[in-house]
């Protein structure tokens, strides 16, 4: 099984999207809150800008759609 990564900040309705999602999924993922200065440079390091990123594997997805997330968790 793919590790899954969410990059996300309180109070973003998308992220809480994704929480929820994967949650109801019982798929095991890492919660990255980009306030925190860890998180900070672990999402700097990708390059992205704007939150939900979520790290499938190697595979980073910016947003979150349930249909782009289920092809990359289970390609």
């Amino acid at each position: 099984m793919k590790r899954v990564v969410l990059y996300s900040m309180d109070k973003c309705a998308h992220c809480q999207s994704a929480r929820s999602y994967l949650e109801q999924k019982k798929i095991p993922y890492r919660l990255c809150n980009i306030k925190t200065p860890k998180g900070q440079k672990e999402f700097a390091a990708t390059g992205l800008r704007g939150v939900p990123v979520l790290k499938i594997g190697d595979q980073l997805l910016k947003g979150f759609s349930v249909t782009e997330f289920n092809k990359l968790f289970k390609s």
